[in-house]
């Protein structure tokens, strides 16, 4: 289930955003930005539509996920 960005409260997307924008596995090129950039980064990208918030109903997780990762889900008809 897709959850607008908007729909959370600041506290919420803050912590959302951070734990996504910490993982290893988040690639955000050869440039090394801060934990700030990073956030800013992702937000907008929430801001554009470019990532998602997902709650998978089954684990009861909230995650933040790609265009290419929502697809991946069959998720992309949702949006």
């Amino acid at each position: 289930m897709l959850i607008p960005h908007d729909a959370l409260s600041p506290d919420a997307l803050q912590g959302l955003l951070e734990e996504f924008a910490t993982r290893d596995v988040t690639d955000y090129g050869d440039t090394e930005l801060s934990l700030s950039a990073k956030l800013e980064l992702v937000k907008r990208q929430l801001q554009r539509g470019e990532a998602f918030i997902v709650f998978c109903e089954q684990d009861e997780s909230v995650s933040i996920v790609t265009k290419q990762q929502l697809r991946e889900l069959g998720l992309e008809s949702e949006r």
